[in-house]
Parts: structure tokens; sequence; C-alpha cells
């Protein structure tokens, strides 16, 4: 059964990911894991932390968050990668700054990976521009 209280938020980069991880059966670990790896593939570099109570990616500045939930799996890119990917999330459920993926359905790990490159590269345009 997937938690439906508040995640456990714990100090420290790693260590934190891998006890949020931790706390889910192993069908959503295996998903969980395979999310952070594409991030980790498409970001190189990224930094883990936990922020709001999830799993964050921080690339000058942040980059991605993702959590479990009862029903989803939700995936923050923020709202311009909400936009620059609108036509692809059409079949998921999705906000402003939000998308979930159903648990009853694969992760579409190529449109993570094309949304957290697209991140990667807004930040480092930002960063750039800010010198």
């Amino acid at each position: 059964m997937i938690r439906k209280d508040k995640p456990v938020t714990v100090r420290g980069e790693t260590r934190a990911v891998d006890a949020y991880i931790s706390t889910f059966p192993a069908d959503i670990r295996v998903i969980l894991e395979q999310l952070r790896k594409v991030i980790h593939e498409s970001a190189p570099g990224a930094q883990e932390a936990i922020r709001y109570g999830i799993p964050t990616f921080m690339f000058h500045g942040t980059l991605v968050h993702f959590g479990a939930f009862e029903q989803h799996i939700g995936f923050y890119p923020t709202p311009s990668a909400i936009r620059a990917f609108e036509e692809e999330l059409r079949p998921y459920p999705h906000a402003k700054g939000s998308i979930r993926f159903p648990l009853d359905k694969a992760i579409p790990l190529d449109l993570v990976r094309k949304m957290v490159r697209f991140r990667v590269e807004e930040n480092l345009a930002l960063a750039k521009a800010k010198g």
C-alpha cells in the first residue's frame, strides 16, 4: 500500500532521496529509481535534495521534482516545460507545473528525458544571463 500521508523529509543529499524511495513498496521503488536514473543521465552533475518533502534535482537552481502518491507518480518540471511539451503531455493529467503519471501505465521515460534536457538548457541560459 502506498502512503497517503505526507512524505518524510530527511536532510542530506543522496541519502535523503534513498530514504524517501525506501518508504515505498518494491514495485513503486523500481519506478522511482528508473525516473531518478533518467534524470541523472539527462542532467549530468545535477545534485539531489529533498524539497517540499519530495526528491528534487538541482542544477543551476531547481531543475525538477518527483514523488509517489496513491494513484500516480507526480513529476514537476516547471510551467515552462509543461508549455513546451504540451502536445506530448496530452495523454497525461497535467496542470501548470505538474504531471501525473498513472501507476497502472508505463512512465514515458523518453518524454521525461526530453523535459529534463529542456530544463537543463533553460537553467544554463538563466545562469549565463545572470553572469
